[in-house]
């Protein structure tokens, strides 16, 4: 299991070892995976195609490493 989210994990790896990060995501509106993104996407495609900009990505990265702890 990695030690920390980075945007190049997918979702299902970030899903799968970080279970408490699921509710994160869904607070940045990451919460309709299949609509949008996939599991097999990066976590970096994912916030691309919800159109969040570099302080957006980096902020979501933050925070879930933070749940992660």
């Amino acid at each position: 299991m990695p030690d920390k989210i980075n945007k190049d994990m997918t979702f299902g790896e970030v899903m799968r070892s970080f279970p408490k990060s699921v509710p994160i995501m869904a607070g940045y509106g990451l919460h309709c995976i299949g609509c949008h993104i996939s599991v097999s996407e990066t976590i970096e495609e994912g916030a691309q195609a919800h159109g969040f900009d570099s302080d957006t990505l980096n902020r979501l990265i933050k925070d879930l490493n933070e749940q992660a702890e």
